[in-house]
């Protein structure tokens, strides 16, 4: 047990956490280039272990395709850091007057380290796209796909059962929560191509329902994408049950939206709207753009200085609605989310905010403060004692 303790407090273990958390930063601003930001940060920074392989865009790949690299990934390098600094601190610091300074800057850094790994397990990120004049209560994330089943029979409201992507694997079948429905997975693709068939051709298709059989279309699949502006084409054949009565096979698709005719799954005097969209986040008020507005930069097209006037309303209670204006660097924080502005579309008719949900939000800005304010005393300590001893 204290060959353990002292292997965690050791300042060499220290430096090669430190030595590999740099090698691990090299290698995933590389690879940012070919997957972008969003995909690395889970590749290299949300893992334990990463393999790093040698690119097929580099030179020389024929001759080094085989090149493979293992390194510590974030979660362990993170999980590492945390141990050696804990076991540091109560191996070498003792709790004194003293040291005060040093104990909150190591505190300080502890809390940081929690809160780095608090807003990876539960901060939610999604985007929520709003017309001028228009109101939105929904966010959706544009990287996680959810099946819904749709019930429009009840007057006030609809009621929607989703099922995560995730779970749609090819030949499982997963019961839809509060139903007697139940979905199996025929084929999912990550990221497809729809088009329509050629005239003359034969339709090869595996759903014997909805727009695939009205409008003949067809599916090829494609590669994932992980560029920071395209968005995966997540599509799927699935065939609903009504307890053990098939009631059809569906092409679904998050680009089968609005746009098209809505697929209806019917079963006796019930129905159910389908379909695969993007994972939405729904809220107990509403926004409402008032005026969307930007500047440009003289002589040129490109914009900036981006702002948003927008009204909240809260469905469950007028009292808690506001005003508010939402640009760059001020954002709006309302009942645990912060919605940011983050581009705009639809030639300056649409604002696309960018909500967060973190709830260790607060975390970083704790921890930074302690520690500040732990070196503030500890070189404050010092100084005086410096002063004292001249005098």
């Amino acid at each position: 047990m204290k060959t353990l303790f002292t292997f965690f407090s050791s300042l060499k273990l220290t430096v090669v956490l430190l030595s590999f958390s740099m090698v691990l930063i090299f290698f995933g601003t590389l690879d940012q280039v070919h997957y972008g930001i969003w995909h690395t940060q889970k590749l290299y920074f949300e893992s334990f272990l990463v393999v790093w392989a040698y690119p097929q865009e580099a030179p020389a790949y024929e001759q080094l395709f085989w090149l493979r690299i293992p390194m510590p990934g974030g979660y362990l390098l993170g999980g590492m850091l945390f141990l050696n600094l804990l076991a540091a601190h109560l191996t070498r610091f003792q709790l004194s007057t003293k040291k005060i300074g040093i104990f909150l800057v190591h505190f300080g850094l502890v809390l940081l380290l929690v809160s780095e790994l608090l807003t990876d397990l539960l901060a939610v990120e999604s985007q929520m796209p709003v017309d001028e004049g228009g109101r939105s209560h929904y966010s959706q994330s544009y990287r996680d796909n959810e099946l819904v089943l749709i019930d429009r029979s009840h007057p006030d409201y609809d009621q929607v059962h989703s099922i995560p992507a995730t779970l749609l694997k090819p030949g499982e079948r997963v019961d839809v929560a509060e139903s007697t429905l139940s979905v199996r997975t025929l084929s999912y693709y990550p990221n497809a191509a729809l088009g329509r068939a050629t005239s003359g051709t034969p339709l090869e298709t595996a759903a014997n329902r909805g727009v695939a059989v009205k409008m003949g279309i067809v599916v090829t699949p494609q590669a994932e994408t992980y560029a920071e502006d395209d968005i995966n084409t997540a599509t799927a054949y699935v065939e609903v049950f009504n307890g053990e009565d098939s009631l059809g096979i569906w092409l679904v698709s998050n680009v089968i939206d609005e746009r098209f005719p809505p697929q209806i799954v019917q079963s006796g005097d019930q129905s159910w709207e389908i379909a695969l969209r993007f994972t939405r986040q729904y809220y107990p008020f509403e926004i409402e753009l008032i005026d969307f507005s930007h500047d440009k930069y003289p002589g040129t097209e490109i914009p900036f200085n981006y702002s948003s006037e927008v009204m909240v309303h809260h469905m469950e209670d007028s009292t808690k609605s506001q005003k508010a204006l939402i640009y760059m660097n001020h954002p709006l924080r309302y009942e645990g989310h912060t919605f940011y502005q983050a581009s705009f579309a639809n030639q300056d008719k649409t604002s696309i905010l960018q909500v967060v949900r973190n709830p260790g939000w607060l975390l970083p800005y704790i921890s930074v403060l302690l520690m500040g304010l732990g070196m503030c005393v500890q070189f404050g300590m010092h100084f005086f004692k410096f002063l004292g001893k001249r005098s």
